[in-house]
């Protein structure tokens, strides 16, 4: 099936006179039309320092490797070839990537979450054969751990009940390409995978916003576990506001949650406003960015240059994430933006992720195919120029002038919270007692769940503190209630055994069905199902 995107294979083989250049340019042994080392190439996004930059840089992760070594985490020292930071990026290689279209997966046969999503997408990779570059390395998927998985989520009753088989293999791709990311196997990767995950919080009563486990959450504490990763940038794109991916690092000062997104006023989940900054010991780590309805590629890469990109600059991330959502294309049924293939591709080259998670995009015929081969391409470091949709002219989509002013003032103070950040949470934190409380109700669109929740954060002086959480959820006449302790990965002693004496409390209180305690710092997981007197321990 062709859908319009003859094209690439004529730009990526370029014109006669461009094939005869290169052979006269070929090195022994080069295959005709094969092209030269990209080593000579300057890399858009680059940030590499000089030698004693980066001298000074391995000297910082050694001691921070000694500091986790001595708050009693037990990790593998990473092997020589592994690289710990995004400094270390090698300038040529290959993009990893992984397709996995879920085919016996779906909300309903005709909801938008369904099997014929990526139908279109993988004809057209295929078709045009963008497998079969040399520039791309195919990486095939496997299931997440239930370990990974409650690393991340407090899923009721259990895992099971959550994630499918379709959820963990998704899950679970993103996973092997953290690794041969790692390893130094891919210069970058794309996880083509469904379903998604961005809407998906740390207690998972059931689907909302299509989502039942957090794709990127389970590869972010991946991570972090298992190659030492600390300070990492999510940056996602999708026209939802991610308030799953916000949600479950809104405490954490190590991951920098970026999302631009349609103005939650006019769009599901009504989230994803100026002022979530963070939780006190984090403000200005969560940056959101609601755009007007109708913001084309002008505005959303104006915000991208002026906004993104310089915050990512001084926050200086170890890796770069990009949760991408494809539905502010201009023909997706579920939204009102005006973006293209061209502008997806032109996004995906200056912010230079290390790993892309795809996660909404519902225009199957008329968006999928040509922003997935885009960005692909793009993250291949090759012409995406000939990548167009059929009906698509540059220029017929402007920026409206009101809503660049808009633009404009978001950028002013989005900016401004950034550079205020350490101010923030030195006055937040000193008007706080031993312990910051907050009261959430979350609704489940997909399965008509209502949720309300406590959640109660230790104002620790030595750590971020544990985390309770104490939830109901009200499914028709039924719903289960629920407490759950959380310790952070680099969390004080103290702090995890009052974690631990707090979780031993609660599984004697009958008045919840299930407990449960996430202890990253031990890397432990155990769960109480009060009404059984059973506990499973991960």
């Amino acid at each position: 099936m062709k859908l319009g995107l003859g094209k690439i294979r004529d730009a990526l083989k370029g014109s006669p006179e461009q094939e005869k250049e290169e052979e006269e340019k070929q090195k022994p042994g080069q295959k005709p039309g094969q092209k030269p080392e990209m080593g000579k190439e300057e890399e858009i996004g680059n940030r590499d320092a000089d030698q004693e930059e980066i001298n000074a840089e391995e000297r910082g992760e050694e001691e921070r490797g000694q500091e986790g070594q001595g708050e009693g985490i037990s990790m593998e020292k990473p092997e020589s070839h592994i690289r710990t930071a995004r400094r270390f990026q090698p300038k040529e290689g290959k993009t990893g990537l992984i397709f996995f279209p879920a085919f016996d997966w779906a909300i309903s046969p005709t909801h938008p979450e369904r099997e014929e999503r990526l139908l279109y997408t993988r004809d057209q990779i295929f078709e045009e054969g963008l497998m079969d570059l040399p520039q791309i390395a195919e990486y095939k998927p496997r299931l997440a751990e239930f370990k990974d998985i409650a690393r991340v989520h407090f899923c009721v009753p259990d895992i099971e009940a959550q994630a499918t088989v379709p959820h963990l293999i998704s899950a679970g791709s993103s996973l092997v390409l953290a690794d041969a990311l790692m390893k130094g196997e891919v210069k970058n990767a794309f996880s083509l995978t469904r379903p998604p995950g961005h809407h998906a919080m740390r207690v998972a009563h059931g689907n909302r916003g299509f989502c039942n486990i957090n794709n990127e959450a389970i590869l972010v504490e991946y991570l972090r576990r298992k190659y030492g990763i600390r300070k990492i940038a999510i940056i996602d794109t999708d026209v939802h506001h991610g308030d799953g991916t916000q949600e479950i690092f809104y405490h954490d000062p190590d991951v920098l949650f970026i999302s631009f997104h349609q103005d939650g006023r006019t769009i599901f989940p009504g989230t994803g406003f100026m002022n979530e900054l963070g939780g006190p010991k984090a403000l200005g780590r969560t940056i959101n960015i609601p755009l007007p309805p109708a913001t084309p590629d002008e505005g959303i890469l104006h915000i991208l240059d002026k906004l993104v990109l310089p915050i990512l600059e001084d926050f200086k991330p170890e890796l770069i994430l990009n949760s991408a959502g494809q539905d502010n294309h201009y023909t997706d049924p579920l939204a009102n933006m005006r973006f293209s293939a061209q502008g997806y591709a032109l996004l995906n080259e200056k912010l230079a992720p290390d790993i892309a998670v795809l996660e909404g995009g519902y225009a199957i015929e008329t968006a999928l195919p040509y922003v997935n081969t885009g960005i692909i391409l793009a993250m291949a470091g090759l012409d995406y120029s000939h990548v167009r949709e059929p009906d698509y002219s540059p220029g017929m989509f402007v920026q409206a002038k009101r809503d660049r002013q808009v633009l404009d003032e978001i950028i002013r103070t989005q900016l401004e919270n950034w550079k205020n950040r350490d101010f923030l949470v030195e006055e937040a934190v000193s008007d706080l007692g031993d312990f910051y409380r907050r009261k959430k109700n979350i609704f489940y669109d997909t399965d008509m769940i209502q949720e309300s929740q406590e959640e109660s954060v230790r104002m620790c002086p030595d750590c971020l503190g544990y985390m309770t959480i104490d939830s109901q959820a009200q499914h028709g006449h039924s719903g289960a209630k629920i407490f759950a302790v959380s310790v952070p990965i680099y969390a004080c002693e103290k702090c995890q055994k009052e974690a631990i004496e707090e979780y031993r409390d609660r599984v004697q209180d009958i008045k919840y069905d299930y407990v449960y305690l996430q202890d990253k710092k031990a890397d432990v997981y155990k769960s109480y199902n009060t009404r059984t007197r059973q506990e499973t321990v991960l």
